[in-house]
């Protein structure tokens, strides 16, 4: 079997549209052919996207990118600039799509610029068409990012006539084993076994939509990989020695949490924090939820969606002194240097115990101020309305 793979610099705009059919302008940098005997069998795409609109590609888990099928990020979490550079791979079934119509690279990408202007709403521009397979930002401490679990188990795997669940299992287990190398000794046992279960359900819902298998084979396939999962779990925690292990309390009440009341989370490679995403009436937006064991405290926070301009900082500032007077659980934050807002609210339980009723309590109010406050905040940065009128 011969392959061939073929890059082409495209350096353009495209507009892409989402499942409520609104617009996604991305900056398309490359586009990727790859051949095997002179058939097409994969098209990725590389594209660059402002940090604002990445958090709204997260929070709406655009281009497939459910939190359980996301690694860890790398080296911290994203900044608010530079952009951000994803690579993204088609899905298999709509390569016959490119196929019929062009020849060669030139025209592949040609047809894709045309159809943006021409045909908006063709399912090669969905969103939903592509699976993200990495994620990056260079920033100046270096590069960070992740990589998803597609980039471990390519989705043109999904529709081969003999789908070999050895492959498929040793995705599955690479991605997790990967995902959690560098902080065992942060999760607890009973955590592997969670994030393992998002992962096989977020599997199992696709499996439904894309597997050309029957259920039976699907069955088959994921009691395989539960049973390598098993061994794998006893494997790695075992060899943690017992008295490197952190302190489970904080952090596994705060993962006991968010899964009985039904929050997708991701966590942090290397710190015992979760990203989480919530949608209130006036916005959606990124959460972080941070157990810090050597202090016993709780920390929780709401991060506005959208950075504050470096010209509007100050009356923004005001903005939010103004809404903190009189705060009794939590306060605004705003960081001068990147204009990000955010709401914390935070607990410490040294010689106590947290429970699920603080945890609860803590998250609920912090993401109602935010909600709360959200629409005079963007206000008052249109310059819409003044700091004090905002508040009344």
């Amino acid at each position: 079997m011969t392959t061939h793979t073929e890059h082409y610099h495209l350096n353009s705009k495209l507009t892409l549209h989402t499942p409520s059919h609104s617009p996604l302008p991305i900056h398309a940098v490359t586009l990727t052919l790859t051949k095997q005997d002179n058939t097409l069998s994969e098209c990725r795409l590389t594209f660059q996207i402002t940090p604002e609109l990445y958090q709204r590609i997260e929070t709406e888990a655009l281009f497939n990118l459910k939190p359980e099928l996301r690694g860890s990020l790398s080296n911290g979490k994203f900044q608010p600039e530079p952009n951000i550079e994803i690579e993204a791979t088609l899905q298999p079934d709509l390569l016959p799509k490119l196929t019929e119509t062009i020849i060669n690279l030139d025209q592949a990408s040609i047809y894709l610029q045309n159809l943006s202007q021409q045909q908006p709403d063709h399912p090669l521009l969905s969103t939903e068409s592509w699976f993200v397979l990495q994620v990056k930002q260079t920033q100046e401490s270096g590069e960070t990012g992740y990589r998803t679990f597609w980039s471990y188990l390519n989705p043109s795997l999904l529709v081969k006539e003999n789908i070999s669940s050895e492959e498929i299992t040793e995705a599955m287990v690479n991605f997790f084993k990967d995902s959690l190398d560098t902080n065992l000794s942060e999760i607890t046992q009973n955590s592997f076994t969670q994030s393992w279960a998002e992962m096989t359900k977020a599997f199992e819902e696709l499996a439904d939509t894309t597997l050309t298998a029957t259920e039976e084979t699907i069955s088959e396939i994921i009691e395989d990989v539960t049973n390598t999962f098993e061994e794998l779990v006893d494997t790695a925690y075992e060899s943690i020695p017992e008295e490197t292990r952190s302190n489970p309390e904080i952090f596994e009440e705060m993962v006991n949490f968010f899964t009985e009341d039904d929050w997708s989370y991701t966590k942090i490679q290397g710190e015992s924090v979760l990203r989480l995403a919530f949608e209130g009436e006036n916005g959606k937006w990124n959460c972080y939820a941070k157990a810090r064991e050597k202090q016993q405290q709780f920390v929780f926070y709401s991060i506005c969606p959208i950075n504050v301009p470096k010209n509007k900082r100050k009356t923004v500032s005001e903005f939010l002194t103004r809404a903190n007077s009189g705060m009794i659980i939590g306060n605004f934050e705003l960081d001068f240097n990147s204009g990000e807002v955010c709401y914390k609210t935070s607990i410490d339980v040294s010689g106590d115990y947290i429970s699920s009723a603080l945890i609860k309590q803590l998250v609920y109010t912090n993401v109602m101020m935010m909600d709360k406050y959200l629409p005079g905040l963007k206000s008052v940065i249109s310059e819409k309305i003044s700091p004090e009128d905002a508040i009344r």
